[in-house]
């Protein structure tokens, strides 16, 4: 579903991403002690959806809680009532509305989740994959897929003549 046209006043907005009404993006939440200063980093020509919540991963490690650095991508697209706690999410991403990425999840370059999906934390959603649903865990990477079909064909199917001595 494409967006609607909006226009609007070019000196009420930094030209690179689009923060839409009602979202929330806490990057007020930050490590204890030393570490980094920039806990949510966006990239160029995102769009983050009506209210949805960004918020940096976290754990409790040593008895103390802390907040973990997370970073977007450029040309990510964050649908309506979404909440995202990843670690990572790379280029050309689309996450659909009413979504909830995992703490820790990473989603690398060129993924589209689809509406009301649930990444489950600590997941890693390999490129150029399509997710759907509420999955326990996450299908096979595809690369890892194609991986063992090439060694398959390449030690099993393809085999060098036996010449009779």
């Amino acid at each position: 579903m494409e967006p609607p046209v909006t226009y609007y006043d070019k000196a009420e907005y930094i030209e690179t991403t689009v923060i839409q009404t009602e979202c929330v993006v806490r990057g007020d939440l930050r490590r204890t002690g030393g570490g980094h200063a920039v806990v949510v980093a966006i990239g160029r020509y995102c769009m983050l959806g009506q209210r949805s919540v960004i918020r940096p991963p976290y754990k409790t490690y040593k008895g103390i809680f802390s907040y973990y650095p997370m970073k977007i991508g450029d040309h990510v697209v964050i649908g309506e009532d979404t909440i995202v706690e990843a670690a990572t999410i790379g280029n050309y991403v689309h996450i659909g509305k009413n979504c909830v990425i995992g703490r820790f999840a990473v989603i690398k370059d060129c993924c589209r989740i689809l509406d009301n999906t649930v990444i489950p934390p600590n997941s890693v959603v390999p490129s150029f994959s399509v997710y759907g649903g509420n999955p326990d865990e996450l299908p096979e990477c595809t690369q890892e897929v194609y991986e063992a079909q090439t060694k398959e064909f390449y030690y099993e199917k393809f085999l060098p003549k036996v010449t009779p001595s």
